[in-house]
């Protein structure tokens, strides 16, 4: 596929409409500089997955809320998978990036595994419909290797917990230490996939961070082992 620059995380909600449209030269309106109208069609598949309740998207729609023609789609993207890629870049790079940062600058294991948690639910709070992306209710008609991308994501999300983990549960003197963080690691990724999940579905009115950390006391707590 044709890698995309990942998406600023301000403009996700940005106004794609018909002042960006194709042609726009001919009627008085600026053209998109080369690689703009690529980052322009994502703002508004995004966009579009953020109406609760939304069907699936055509490209149709799309080109409509653009107001350009298919065809003008396909000159910047080869297929609707490969936009859908270009969100999911932007999800695995944004999340991905901070978790990394995370690592480098958070010391305490424990610490690092609830912000990892805390960072996930609120990437998908502000990026409503990136989340709709990430448990897969926009990816259901679509190609097959997208939800599989998604799939990997999560598993090294979960990977990063469990390697987290598993450093607490050797200082604590864990008698199993991978085991442990393994199960734990799984709990807690599935919580995260959970909290997602019902954000999506509630329309997005349930907050993915609805008392998290009386939940972080449960799933993680100090001094656990």
């Amino acid at each position: 596929m044709t890698s995309s620059a990942p998406l600023p995380m301000a403009d996700l909600t940005a106004d794609v409409s018909s002042d960006a449209a194709e042609g726009a030269e001919s009627n008085g309106r600026k053209r998109p500089k080369p690689g703009e109208r690529r980052v322009q069609i994502l703002h508004a598949l995004a966009a579009m997955l953020e109406q609760p309740g939304a069907e699936r998207v055509t490209t149709a729609a799309l080109a409509a809320r653009l107001d350009v023609s298919e065809a003008a789609l396909y000159r910047h993207f080869a297929s609707k998978a490969q936009m859908f890629e270009g969100l999911i870049e932007f999800i695995e790079q944004s999340v991905f990036g901070l978790v990394n940062q995370l690592g480098e600058r958070e010391p305490d294991a424990m610490a690092r595994s609830r912000k990892l948690v805390a960072l996930l639910l609120q990437f998908g709070e502000k990026n409503p419909g990136m989340t709709r992306v990430m448990v897969g209710d926009a990816l259901v008609y679509e190609n097959e290797r997208l939800q599989q991308r998604m799939n990997l994501f999560f598993d090294k999300i979960e990977s990063a917990l469990r390697q987290n983990l598993r450093e607490v549960a050797v200082v604590a003197g864990a008698t199993t230490p991978t085991v442990d963080a393994q199960a734990d690691a799984s709990v807690v990724t599935a919580f995260c996939m959970g909290r997602l999940q019902r954000f999506a579905r509630s329309g997005f009115k349930r907050s993915p961070n609805e008392n998290l950390e009386h939940s972080l006391r449960l799933l993680l707590p100090d001094g656990r082992l």
